[in-house]
């Protein structure tokens, strides 16, 4: 390729990229500071909205993964950061845990279930029933209905779990109201990662491991894009797909050369 600029910053995504679960990915820890000691600018992106990124930089370390809580974007982050710039001091109706109400308040929203601006779902591990009453009868009256991101499902040890997109679906169905969802595949996730880098898209990499929510954003927000094959994205399905990465690699092993650089293309 031509006229290609060089590599300035690097957005990754986590799960499947640099951990599955609490295992580390071999050489994600490399990787990591290959990145630090190089002076890159990077991000750890996620759609995980339960968590802050004090708790995820916790949960990284203790995988042996050292990365800073000031270089961890999630969609908690990106969904507030949105609400931010739409309606400033707003109110919300809130349903989910502590990173994205943290996320919400750092911002200077209200929560309340007094006629808020917006409903608001995000991930959490104990979906209540009531709580997902008022969210409905909160639309219906006629809140603006967010939601962090669009996975239907998420993993645990014990299999698989409903995430934010099934709940999102089954607000839906009973509203006739669909919410607006701020995390990948939305570009938007990538380009609040590149405005808070203060980065261009046309130096920055997103790393992911499913060809329907990292490459194609990254692909979307005008970044180049890599595939590892060691999360969600099998090989054998990449050709299935009416779009492609930059490149495909087996692991971020691969890449820890070439973010050691100053100043690296591919």
């Amino acid at each position: 390729m031509e006229n290609v600029r060089p590599i300035e910053t690097w957005l990754t995504d986590m799960d499947g990229v640099l951990v599955h679960e609490e295992d580390p990915i071999p050489g994600a820890t490399e990787f990591v500071e290959a990145l630090k000691s190089s002076g890159k600018k990077f991000l750890v992106l996620t759609n995980n909205s339960i968590f802050t990124p004090r708790d995820l930089r916790a949960r990284l370390l203790g995988s042996g993964i050292d990365v800073p809580e000031e270089s961890i974007w999630t969609s908690a982050l990106a969904t507030a950061d949105f609400l931010a710039d739409q309606r400033p001091h707003g109110t919300a109706y809130v349903v989910g845990e502590a990173g994205l109400t943290t996320a919400m308040h750092d911002v200077g929203y209200v929560m309340t279930d007094r006629d808020p601006d917006y409903v608001v779902l995000g991930e959490t591990r104990t979906y209540s029933f009531e709580a997902i009453t008022r969210a409905i009868r909160l639309i219906d009256a006629g809140a603006r209905f967010i939601a962090t991101n669009p996975d239907a499902s998420g993993p645990s040890a014990a299999g698989k779990l409903p995430a934010c997109g099934s709940v999102a679906a089954l607000i839906s169905t009973a509203t006739g109201r669909s919410p607006y969802f701020v995390g990948k595949p939305n570009p938007l996730m990538m380009r609040s990662a590149l405005n808070r880098l203060e980065a261009h898209s046309e130096t920055t990499v997103m790393i992911g491991d499913r060809m329907d929510t990292d490459i194609i954003s990254g692909l979307e927000a005008g970044l180049r894009t890599v595939l590892v094959t060691t999360g969600s994205t099998r090989p054998d399905q990449i050709e299935t797909f009416p779009y492609r990465p930059t490149r495909v690699i087996d692991s971020i092993s691969d890449l820890v050369e070439l973010a050691s650089q100053p100043s690296g293309e591919m």
